[in-house]
């Protein structure tokens, strides 16, 4: 997309960063309930309104400074609230209920795939400007598996941790959860030593050449 202005790239990457978050958390928040945890449904998060999960930094600063500077481009909505203790099972739908967020991302990203499918047979068929949903598609299929990539590191609180904390034993997982107040701080350290690239450049480009085969 590089040969895009900056404001044709906000415009194409607004829409697919803003679903990836909303609906990533919505993901939560729908399989807590179904597992027991009523909390975000009576808070009203479980929509896909956009306004009730946006967060001013990770929503809008965040993706927008990542744009400009180039490189990837990501963001996060506001946390859907959970309520372990109403989980049927608390350890093993804890896990659940983290996984949701990244498979939700996954199918996203094969939904983009339908779009940019979309947008080039009405582009070959005389519609130039849908061309602009080819872009959006990539946008989408980018931000997605990102996201998904992203959440599913070990680190406390993205979604990995949740995941191994279910796995591990109890007094271990304890230890562990204790690191979350530390997660964002490790996050930052991997961002500006470019550390956190270098840990998922690999996975997303196995993920992208395997997208490209049912693009193509």
């Amino acid at each position: 997309m590089s040969d895009l202005t900056l404001a044709q790239e906000i415009s194409i990457w607004s829409l697919p960063v803003l679903f990836a978050v909303t609906v990533h958390e919505v993901a939560h928040g729908w399989v807590a309930n179904r597992l027991g945890d009523k909390t975000a449904f009576l808070l009203g998060r479980l929509t896909l309104n956009p306004l009730k999960h946006i967060d001013l930094i990770g929503t809008l600063i965040v993706p927008l400074i990542s744009l400009t500077l180039g490189g990837f481009v990501f963001g996060w909505a506001k946390p859907v609230p959970v309520n372990f203790h109403y989980l049927k099972s608390p350890r093993r739908d804890a896990a659940l209920v983290a996984l949701a967020g990244p498979l939700s991302n996954f199918l996203m990203a094969l939904i983009w795939i339908v779009v940019i499918k979309i947008g080039e047979m009405a582009f070959q068929s005389g519609f130039s400007s849908f061309i602009f949903l080819v872009y959006m598609g990539h946008a989408g299929i980018a931000i997605n598996l990102l996201l998904m990539v992203l959440n599913l590191l070990p680190i406390p609180p993205l979604d990995g941790s949740r995941v191994l904390s279910s796995l591990l034993p109890p007094k271990l997982a304890r230890f562990y959860d204790a690191i979350e107040p530390y997660g964002f701080f490790i996050l930052a350290a991997l961002i500006f030593t470019d550390n956190l690239s270098f840990i998922l450049s690999p996975v997303l480009g196995w993920m992208q050449s395997w997208i490209k085969v049912l693009l193509y």
